[in-house]
């Protein structure tokens, strides 16, 4: 083998080692179970149960329920982009940014 392509090699297996590394460290306890993470997700979740109380009571209609769920899913999926962005974690101004979009599906479970 020549030269070159020792060093390619050498090259594109530490770089797949750098990358494996990196994406085990991707999905950390700390990472995943940040506080304000957390916060978000809990509230995500409470707000999945009243919405399956309130449509087992009737007081939301099966369209109703799953519009309230895919903007539920919507701000999740907003949480878990911004996390990506950082580290794993989410700024104290995207929490609140997250709690009142939170809000407004919160408000529109209990009418």
């Amino acid at each position: 083998m020549n030269g070159f392509f020792k060093t390619t090699i050498l090259a594109l297996a530490g770089a797949s080692l750098l990358a494996g590394a990196t994406a085990a460290s991707a999905g950390t306890a700390w990472q995943d179970n940040h506080p304000r993470r957390a916060e978000v997700n809990a509230r995500l979740a409470n707000q999945n149960r009243r919405i399956t109380q309130e449509r087992r009571e009737g007081e939301l209609t099966r369209g109703q329920a799953r519009e309230l769920r895919a903007e539920d899913r919507g701000i999740r999926n907003q949480e878990r982009f911004l996390a990506s962005r950082q580290g794993g974690h989410i700024t104290k101004a995207q929490q609140r940014q997250l709690n009142r979009e939170e809000n407004g599906v919160s408000r529109q479970i209990g009418r």
